[in-house]
């Protein structure tokens, strides 16, 4: 039978042994470092179905192929990384391609590097990860996660929670077509009661393998996929979703080394949706209204036709946060590569290119008149308002208020590379030294567009063909190009002296920011008046506190050791690690600051740092393996980030210390041939220490939210979770749970809202053998069996209440799979 049970697991059982240890890394110098220096003695697991703790002094986790393909065919890494302790994350909806909120150890994605093949994938302005643009997971090995800590060579100035490495598979020596279809729906309580159109999900997938065309160990793969479905909350959005990956390969000589080139190109069209306010959702969860879960908006409607000679009003049709759009083109090219140089001296080298255009956004009043200020008329986006100056809608007058779209553009050019150069001195010690580098040419614009007859934009990107002012420019709500450049350099030595492993290792990272901000700033919280061709003499005089255009530059560096210790006592190992982390202001909070920066000649705000501990025990041998880690991170100048729908503005705010602590855990265990148990769990607490300033009162005296001693909001305090899986001859039945504790809504911690319990099932059907050995198969999943009614992911507050999504209603799709 070539049917690949998820339950096998590979045992090493040789009395003392080199043993490659899994490719916890990101890029191919740390899988390559990390393979060849773990010796261990005795026998030694491999994966438990899919799931891998490899013996490493920080506390990491791994998930194989065998558990991706298990989950929802399309589905993001995102949520299938769920499955480790210390990782909340709540998707958007049930197939994984319109967003969704992500922690690690209560870390949001801001602060967690998640990379592709050692290229970053967060934003290069405010370091946020988008997950309905992550990679299709049939083209990928594994994903292994670091539990609040990166690794040395970490390609960012940013993370200090913990670090994603997803890696992709290498071609098969043997020709291959891999094929997916998924057809899905959502089966929910209050679906369709009031709503005529169908929520059908389809995705299909194909992916083909040349096998060695050389018989030199060239090879290659491409793939392709497509997704489309309706929202699963309204009457109105579509996702319409194409992504394209590709990789050749080839070996050189038989010892390992090798040159690989990947490409990735992702097309996301979908819209904003199922965002409320968190007392109106736990409102209708505690009023048992699962049917508000779906909901129409006005749609289709029509925009009120112009009259010649009078004031025409937005009738807002098309307003809805709903019909927002959020598009985005992302591509990229990744290289790969492993020299061997001299015996035992081994150079990798990664470098990579990506693109980004996207945006989010939507209705907006354009306004046909102009702004006075001294006399003088000006154009532009001026005190919140869209000012053009002449006629919009053609009716021949310029009295008009205009439906409009206004999205925020992003246009991203980066190029990284990381190179490595390791050397083993003995088979017990190894030293390397890395060099990091990262440039992102990053344009951030808020060009307009005349809404259609029937309220549509007209272009998903107005940057395409924007609306021109009277004064032959562009309006755009915002304007300004950063230049980000990561200079970094690292080194670490791994020494093993008996039972005991040492690892010692310090990173180098040298951050600057370019800053060339092209409007008036005029409030700390990043308010701006944009125009241009126009003497801005009346306007400075009317607005003496707006801070001018501006081009500065912020830098940043630090020395970050991270070193860590593992002993062995036959089956089972200790294991400690401490790191220092930076995190250094986005781009918002940057820009910001700018309007400081002709009150003081000290306006950069600081960077974020912390001190991470971790301290844990394992037990590893043959069908078990188990791993409990407790952890401290002192967190300094902790700023937190919620996104406000309405305003479509991030609002920071800086907590000050905080300090955090808790206690992952997971066992796996496999009884039996055809059976399997995955059990973990999380406890995450953390305390600000001090209140935080809000302002002065009329007297002028500092006043101050009640923080102290409080928990940090947005994410859970603790969760727990589980996998079984049986495998019955042709069928493998397989079923998850896990729990989500509760959250705080605010840093004054005086609302929260409920944990929620999410069960998914899968079934897999073997059919036969389809092609070249491989196996055809029908696979049943469903997400969240019991149709749990819960609060989605939120970014929390300070002190009031902010948006969180809806969680996704229960869902089940049936995919005929070929050969994966």
């Amino acid at each position: 039978m070539k049917f690949k049970y998820l339950l096998a697991a590979s045992v090493v059982s040789t009395a003392s042994a080199m043993v490659a240890a899994p490719a916890a890394a990101q890029s191919t110098g740390s899988v390559d470092f990390d393979d060849s220096v773990i010796i261990v003695s005795g026998a030694r697991a491999g994966d438990v179905g899919g799931v891998e703790i490899p013996d490493t002094p920080k506390a990491k986790q791994v998930l194989g192929e065998e558990i991706i393909r298990r989950q929802r065919p399309g589905q993001t890494v995102n949520d299938i990384v769920n499955l480790v302790p210390g990782v909340s994350f709540q998707n958007n909806d049930p197939w994984g391609s319109s967003g969704g909120s992500f922690t690690i150890r209560g870390f949001d994605d801001s602060r967690i590097s998640q990379t592709l093949d050692g290229l970053p994938l967060n934003d290069s302005g405010n370091y946020a990860l988008y997950t309905n643009q992550q990679v299709d997971p049939e083209t990928l090995e594994e994903i292994n996660v670091n539990l609040g800590v990166t690794d040395v060579d970490s390609p960012t100035a940013s993370a200090v929670g913990g670090t994603i490495n997803i890696r992709t598979r290498e071609p098969a020596d043997d020709f291959g077509v891999t094929m997916t279809l998924t057809a899905g729906d959502i089966f929910a309580e209050g679906n369709n009661e009031n709503y005529d159109r169908s929520r059908l999900y389809g995705r299909g997938f194909v992916m083909v393998d040349t096998g060695d065309i050389t018989g030199m160990g060239t090879k290659a793969f491409v793939s392709a996929s497509y997704v489309r479905y309706n929202n699963p909350f309204n009457n109105y959005g579509v996702v319409d979703k194409q992504q394209y990956n590709g990789r050749i390969w080839q070996d050189i000589g038989d010892n390992g080394d090798f040159v690989s080139v990947s490409g990735h190109y992702n097309q996301n069209r979908n819209n904003f949706f199922g965002s409320m306010f968190v007392t109106d959702i736990i409102d209708n969860i505690e009023a048992g209204d699962k049917a508000s879960r779906f909901y129409e908006i006005n749609y289709p409607c029509q925009v009120d036709a112009p009259t010649a000679g009078v004031a025409d009003v937005d009738n807002n049709c098309g307003a809805e946060f709903d019909r927002r759009f959020n598009p985005s083109n992302t591509g990229n090219i990744r290289g790969s590569s492993r020299f061997t140089l001299a015996d035992g001296l081994i150079l990798t080298v990664d470098p990579s290119y990506q693109y980004v255009k996207a945006n989010g956004g939507g209705d907006e009043e354009l306004l046909e008149g102009t702004r006075t200020y001294n006399g003088v008329e000006y154009t532009g986006f001026l005190r919140g308002g869209y000012y053009f100056g002449r006629d919009l809608n053609g009716d021949g007058d310029m009295l008009d208020e205009v439906t409009g779209n206004d999205p925020s553009q992003t246009r991203t050019h980066r190029f990284g590379v990381i190179a490595g150069l390791a050397y083993e001195i003995t088979p017990d010690h190894r030293v390397r030294l890395s060099y990091t580098y990262d440039d992102a040419n990053h344009r951030q614009t808020g060009q307009t567009s005349v809404a259609l007859a029937n309220g549509e934009i007209a272009d998903v990107f107005p940057i395409n063909n924007p609306e021109i002012t009277a004064d032959g420019f562009a309006l755009n709500k915002r304007n300004r190009q950063s230049y980000a450049t990561l200079h970094q350099v690292s080194g670490e030595y791994r020494g093993r002296f008996g039972d005991f492993t040492a690892v010692l290792g310090l990173r180098a990272p040298f951050f600057s920011r370019e800053l060339n901000q092209f409007c008036y700033t005029t409030s700390a919280s990043g308010f701006v008046d944009c125009f241009e061709n126009q003497d801005p003499t009346a306007y400075e005089a009317a607005n003496p506190n707006a801070a001018p255009p501006i081009s500065v530059e912020y830098k940043y560096d630090k020395l970050l050791p991270n070193v860590g210790a593992v002993y062995e006592f036959g089956d089972v190992s200790v294991f400690a690690n401490y790191a220092k982390g930076l995190s250094v202001p986005g781009t918002d909070e940057l820009y910001d600051s700018l309007f400081f920066s002709n009150k003081t000649d000290d306006f950069q705000p600081d960077e974020e740092t912390t001190d991470s501990f971790d301290v844990g025990l394992r037990f590893q041998s043959g069908n078990v393996q188990a791993q409990i880690a407790g952890w401290y991170t002192k967190y300094s100048n902790r700023r937190a980030t919620a996104y406000d729908p309405i305003l479509d503005e991030s609002i920071t705010r800086n907590l000050g210390q905080v300090d955090k602590y808790g206690i992952d855990g997971s066992v796996m265990f496999q009884p039996t041939n055809n059976t399997l148990l995955y059990v973990f769990g999380s406890i995450n607490e953390s305390e600000i220490q001090d209140d935080v300033q809000l302002g002065v009162d009329a007297a002028g005296n500092p006043t101050f939210a009640p923080t102290a001693g409080k928990n940090e909001s947005g994410t859970p305090l603790w969760s727990v979770g589980a996998r079984g899986q049986i495998a019955l001859g042709p069928v493998e039945l397989g079923a998850q749970v896990k729990h989500t504790g509760k959250r705080w809504v605010n840093d004054i911690n005086d609302l929260s809202v409920d944990g929620y319990t999410l069960v998914d099932l899968d079934v897999r059907v073997r059919l036969g053998e389809y092609f070249n050995g491989k196996d055809a198969a029908l696979q049943f999943n469903v997400t969240n069996l019991f149709d749990e009614f819960y609060v989605g992911g939120f970014g929390g507050d300070l002190d009031g209440v902010g948006f969180a999504q809806m969680g996704p209603p229960r869902a089940a799709t049936v995919s005929l799979i070929l050969g994966y």
